[in-house]
């Protein structure tokens, strides 16, 4: 248990007011309320191209406040490429958006996932995270030179290996997200499904902020000499931003978040402070 005196060792660690450890913020639902109309705004305009000064015209709202709200969960707007056109995957089962009315509210309540892709010597090397959307850690990670279900099956296995399952997993309509191994495996460890609407990516943009910071942290791939270094280098990183890096939201380590909640005593917010 953390008494007064390790407060203040640790406020002075992260140079930060002892008092912040003590904040509880009341503005978490009502950000996320107005990130539920935000997504909203956008799907409505289908793959939409709006930015934050159409979508504060659209909510008759305050662009800064848009753009903090945009900031904080990741949302980004689709933006067309010119891409060659590919056929669409047809989607077996389309489920909810179950984070359009319910708001993470306590630690392993709402688990969202996704992977990315980092370039070494003309390698492509795949990470694939699993987010806890309350106290924003990242619970389970996996890295593999190919994707698929398998790589992100192992992420999922890999968080529940030394956490409870969580009562709802997000992620978009990927193939490796929509696999039958992956459904059945949620299904069976009693996990609801959640998914982003078809065509809308930012409902998931969780994970997309972190891997924006991420790689910031990471920095160039090719300047290790081995593969081995690189995949050393991503757990490396991960465990930094979990256990040292100070989170904008938290005020705090995302871990150092986690260990602070006590169900029994307190109920703890996260600061709406991006």
């Amino acid at each position: 248990m953390v008494n007064g005196r390790n407060k203040s060792a640790l406020a002075k660690l992260w140079q930060i007011s002892r008092s912040t450890l003590y904040y509880v913020s009341r503005k978490e639902k009502t950000d996320w309320d107005l990130k539920c109309k935000i997504e909203a705004v956008l799907r409505q305009r289908g793959q939409s191209a709006y930015g934050s000064r159409r979508i504060s015209d659209a909510l008759g709202l305050n662009r800064k406040h848009i753009q903090r709200i945009m900031r904080k969960y990741g949302i980004k707007p689709y933006r067309r490429h010119g891409r060659k056109y590919r056929k669409k995957k047809k989607i077996k089962v389309i489920y909810d958006n179950l984070l359009l009315s319910i708001t993470p509210s306590y630690p392993h309540h709402i688990w969202a996932s996704d992977f990315t892709e980092l370039s070494w010597r003309g390698i492509t090397v795949y990470l694939a995270t699993v987010l806890d959307l309350y106290t924003r850690e990242i619970v389970g990670l996996s890295v593999s030179l190919r994707k698929g279900s398998q790589l992100t099956l192992q992420a999922l296995w890999n968080a529940l290996l030394n956490h409870p399952k969580p009562d709802i997993f997000h992620s978009d309509n990927g193939r490796d997200y929509d696999a039958k191994i992956f459904t059945d495996t949620l299904m069976e460890i009693g996990s609801r499904i959640s998914r982003s609407y078809p065509g809308c990516p930012w409902e998931n943009g969780y994970q997309e902020s972190f891997y924006d910071k991420f790689k910031l942290e990471l920095a160039d791939p090719d300047r290790f000499t081995s593969l081995g270094e690189l995949v050393a280098e991503i757990y490396r990183t991960v465990w930094d931003y979990n256990h040292l890096r100070i989170h904008s939201a938290l005020k705090m380590p995302p871990r150092s978040f986690a260990q602070k909640y006590n169900p029994d005593t307190m109920k703890i917010h996260i600061n709406s402070v991006s």
